[in-house]
């Protein structure tokens, strides 16, 4: 059986008629109270690597769509009236977004099966027009000429104006033969065969919605490959996803030149000067932070009645000047207390003091009030902390639990 989604994907509603609802299984909140069941649909349900369509059945909110079998099932919040005739709509925006780039991956596939020999072996379609699509591909590697060509090939075949049509055949007809298909269903019913063709170029089982012709895909553009466990992944957008990408990237270009105070052209540079830059500060802001925190220890130390109670907090402090505070102070015999971060939220601390098992019962009931955790052994207990905010109660539980003033 074919929805009417799949024999017409411009279709944007259709009449039809309520054929069963009843309540679904207790789902995810946001996922559908009610199993709508209609004569036929223009929604599709998810299948073939398309995601579901979203829709409104009578102005009631479709938010999935799946297939049961060769029947679609719609999941609203609210029920609808079984025998009742509906208005169905499709939310068009997104069910071309999905035409599109599902189309265009069979384009690809055929092209870099057909020029290259690369057979792809999974796909996926990312659901929102900021977002990047795939197809993998058996391959070990795809060159950067490999892929211009691929993207030259596509885009050509667009600009031609090539049919893109779906059709029908009965299970074991020989045309079936030679047809690029990974495999039906598992509760396929076995009747009819759904192929669409790219008309010279690609005949390919298909149950998705796709063009009528390639020139409405606009223009395809390829972004780059990534390694998979000895196959490539060929990211890719199509369509409204290109403008909607050249559009954020044009910004951010913009943002950029603006920010660096050079051209598009001077990007990297300026970018590779400034983390070099950077690298370098920060290297001498741990050396500092090293020697400012020798020079406290030594200060401490150096007092006359030294206390037995060192505390500090440090916003710019990291877990290296911890440590040396910890490594100076705790074998003298001192207790430190150190935390670094902000004033509130996230950071670390450190428990020290020789080999003490104060440090060992202490330390946790520390990471508690500071809403975090950590561990250690011979004198020593530090770790991350969510609640800063905290280390007042922390100080005086130390101060309390170890007797000073």
């Amino acid at each position: 059986m074919s929805l009417k989604c799949q024999k017409d994907s411009y279709l944007r509603s259709y009449r039809s008629r309520v054929a069963s609802c009843r309540p679904a299984e207790p789902v995810g909140k946001g996922e559908g109270k009610y199993e709508v069941v209609l004569d036929d649909t223009v929604l599709f349900p998810e299948g073939g690597g398309q995601p579901y369509d979203r829709g409104a059945i009578n102005g009631v909110e479709v938010l999935r769509v799946l297939r049961r079998g060769a029947v679609a099932v719609h999941f609203t919040e609210e029920p609808l009236e079984e025998g009742a005739e509906v208005e169905v709509e499709v939310d068009w925006n997104r069910r071309f977004d999905h035409m599109q780039q599902h189309s265009a991956q069979h384009l690809i596939t055929a092209i870099a099966d057909r020029d290259f020999g690369h057979k792809t072996t999974s796909w996926n379609l990312a659901i929102g027009a900021g977002s990047r699509c795939f197809v993998e591909l058996a391959a070990q590697s795809v060159s950067p000429a490999q892929l211009r060509a691929i993207e030259d090939t596509c885009n050509e075949a667009i600009r031609s104006q090539i049919p893109m049509t779906p059709h029908w055949y009965r299970s074991g007809t020989p045309e079936l033969e030679r047809v690029r298909s990974r495999g039906l269903p598992d509760d396929f019913d076995g009747s009819e065969v759904r192929v669409v063709e790219i008309e010279g170029i690609d005949t390919n089982m298909c149950c998705g919605t796709h063009v009528s012709n390639l020139s409405h895909l606009q223009c395809i553009k390829l972004l780059h490959t990534e390694s998979k466990k000895g196959s490539t992944l060929l990211s890719y957008i199509a369509g409204g996803r290109v403008g909607h990408y050249l559009e954020r990237a044009y910004s951010n270009e913009r943002t950029l030149n603006q920010l660096l105070s050079v051209s598009m052209d001077e990007h990297r540079e300026s970018v590779e000067k400034l983390l070099k830059s950077n690298r370098v500060a920060a290297k001498v802001t741990r050396a500092q932070l090293r020697e400012i925190a020798q020079l406290m220890a030594q200060l401490h130390l150096s007092s006359p009645s030294p206390r037995p109670f060192f505390n500090l907090h440090r916003e710019d402090g990291d877990t290296e000047f911890m440590n040396v505070l910890g490594n100076e102070l705790a074998p003298k015999g001192v207790f430190v207390f150190v935390t670094v971060g902000g004033e509130r939220g996230a950071g670390h601390f450190l428990l020290a003091r020789g080999n003490d098992d104060d440090v060992a019962k202490l330390g946790p009931k520390v990471a508690e009030v500071l809403g975090g955790k950590g561990g250690g052994r011979k004198g020593r207990f530090q770790g991350k902390a969510s609640q800063l905010e905290n280390r007042k109660q922390a100080e005086d539980l130390l101060r309390t639990s170890l007797d000073i003033k």
